[in-house]
């Protein structure tokens, strides 16, 4: 398998092989309930330890801050009361520095950051509903109503006027007006999982796992307005820079899989490694980072080139998950 460098290399010239380099990353190790800090060839250099199974990671607003979800439960189809916790990690030091207390909302999973508060949004799966949580204060600000179940993922428009919820267990997303509570569901299809929106703000797009699709939300109107038919269990979605192109992993297809959004259609299956469980892009768009939970790889891809650049080993039972790249 060649190396990141060695392609760049390749398709570049030697003298560019310096700004094609990797950052650092932050790897949230699922089964070993911690937080692994990664060098861009894949080697530890660190981490620390978190409440117990996290889930989801995210950075604050001025990137000093990451924030992760300790759900307390390894598969989100399996019962148990779970975690309430979300833990705070400095940056700098690489080191957990405390946590916010949820109280009675157990489960957090999926989260996003208002940019201007740095407030967070988190959903919670026992019972289900969305937080609105002050990290600096360390506690929860308000709870709301999703008006479904199992609440997974949640993106923020761009102005952080609404949150948009996948209700995983009743099949809708939650268009949810944070100010005034005013939640309207939309149906898109069997488990919806992780989602992405236009920069216009025009158009959502949400992975809808069983239901082997995409589903298209018109934002606007706040209705269901297309669909892509995907490979096996798509879970987590992003965008090309040009916005042409949708990015995802495919869970239970063991790939990654490429669609073009005018045609409406998926171009390109990309074989891995096992189950991806996450999916996120580089700060440039030029790479795509998977997490293999139960063979503990991290899968690397080349967006343009449509292929696996690298393929690294974490430690034996880390179970890696979401991966983010270092400021």
């Amino acid at each position: 398998m060649k190396t990141f460098a060695a392609a760049c290399a390749a398709a570049l010239g030697l003298a560019w092989i310096a700004s094609c380099q990797q950052p650092d990353l932050v790897v949230v190790e699922k089964k070993a309930s911690a937080v692994g800090f990664y060098t861009k060839d894949g080697k530890r250099t660190g981490g620390t330890a978190v409440g117990r199974t996290p889930h989801e990671i995210v950075f604050s607003p001025d990137r000093r801050t990451l924030y992760v979800s300790d759900n307390g439960i390894l598969w989100m189809t399996e019962t148990g009361e779970g975690g309430n916790t979300i833990s705070i990690i400095d940056v700098a030091s690489r080191r957990k520095t405390g946590s916010i207390d949820l109280g009675p909302n157990r489960r957090p999973h999926g989260m996003d950051v208002i940019p201007k508060s740095g407030w967070i949004v988190v959903t919670v799966e026992n019972p289900s509903g969305l937080l609105l949580v002050d990290p600096a204060a360390r506690k929860v600000v308000r709870r709301y109503d999703t008006q479904g179940t199992k609440p997974h993922m949640v993106l923020l428009d761009h102005k952080a006027e609404w949150a948009y919820v996948s209700n995983s267990g009743t099949g809708t997303v939650a268009a949810l007006h944070l100010e005034s509570g005013k939640v309207k569901t939309i149906p898109v299809g069997e488990n919806p999982q992780g989602a992405v929106m236009t920069r216009d703000g025009k158009r959502i797009y949400v992975a809808v796992s069983t239901g082997n699709s995409i589903a298209i939300i018109d934002a606007e109107k706040q209705t269901l307005a297309g669909r892509i038919a995907t490979g096996k269990g798509p879970g987590r979605v992003a965008l090309t820079q040009d916005e042409k192109t949708l990015v995802y992993n495919m869970q239970l297809g063991e790939r990654l899989g490429f669609a073009d959004v005018a045609a409406k259609k998926q171009t390109k299956e990309v074989v891995l490694p096992g189950h991806p469980l996450s999916l996120t892009l580089s700060a440039d768009g030029q790479r795509a980072y998977l997490g293999i939970q139960d063979s503990d790889k991290i899968v690397v891809a080349s967006v343009p080139k449509r292929e696996i650049l690298q393929v690294f080993d974490t430690p034996k039972e880390s179970g890696p998950d979401p991966i983010l790249e270092l400021p």
